[in-house]
């Protein structure tokens, strides 16, 4: 079995979109979603995940005067390892008024973000940090949506996996949502759990604020003055931007 590894461009949107599997993956509403009055939290890595898992999704919320919490895990500031031009503390600052940004293009006031500050790259070492915060955070009937726990980037898995253990602790209701799978996966593959995976449409405003949300992460959009590729591709973002989100539910 290959390895759950982030590198290359990854599988094409193009061959995803061929897939027919894609397309028969059950529908779901906004409503079944997130219940009306329910609280979303949605427990986001790094500034930028909180968009490209969920962005569509928020500005779904917002428009519905849902109330909406984004807990930023890490700042973000080991995107650029080796940057003259970003080095880590500026790149944190930057990566924080991106999200600030792309918050606002969903419809999302500041107030919205809680930032744990977490170390970028060592969502691992500190677990048990942020599930004690997400204890004291979550309320019973929230839906609290994080990075799914087999995605493939470190930093992902254990948001989810923390988030997983506060919502069992607190009895919200938590959902999943692939990031990096997209890129390592392929269609039929069997690490992916597609019985418990729904998608949910989003609207032309929805998808259109999501898109310009994604562009205000210029940080991670620009090639790096390292001769890094850019962190997001086209080939990356591309697989982000379709007109639907894609969830999996609780077993």
């Amino acid at each position: 079995m290959e390895e759950r590894r982030i590198v290359g461009a990854g599988t094409s949107e193009m061959a995803w979109q061929a897939w027919h599997g894609l397309h028969r993956l059950p529908r779901t509403t906004l409503g079944s979603l997130v219940p009306s009055s329910r609280r979303t939290v949605m427990v986001s890595p790094h500034p930028d995940d909180e968009i490209l898992a969920t962005g569509g999704l928020l500005a779904m919320l917002a428009g519905d005067s849902t109330e909406v919490c984004v807990v930023a895990v890490t700042d973000g500031g080991a995107s650029h390892p080796g940057s003259l031009r970003w080095p880590a503390p500026l790149l944190a600052a930057r990566r924080r008024t991106e999200s600030l940004e792309g918050l606002a293009l969903l419809g999302l006031a500041a107030q919205t973000r809680h930032a744990l500050e977490i170390p970028d790259g060592q969502v691992q070492a500190h677990m048990r940090t942020i599930t004690c915060w997400l204890k004291s955070f979550l309320r019973p009937d929230d839906v609290v949506l994080s990075t799914w726990e087999r995605d493939g980037h470190p930093d992902h898995e254990a948001s989810a996996r923390a988030t997983a253990m506060a919502c069992a602790s607190t009895g919200a209701r938590h959902i999943q949502v692939p990031v990096w799978m997209w890129h390592w996966a392929s269609p039929l593959d069997i690490r992916v759990p597609w019985r418990r995976m729904v998608r949910l449409p989003l609207t032309v405003d929805a998808l259109s604020r999501k898109k310009r949300a994604v562009a205000a992460h210029r940080t991670q959009l620009e090639p790096q003055d390292t001769g890094r590729c850019a962190v997001l591709e086209p080939t990356a973002t591309a697989r982000m931007m379709r007109p639907f989100e894609f969830f999996i539910l609780p077993a």
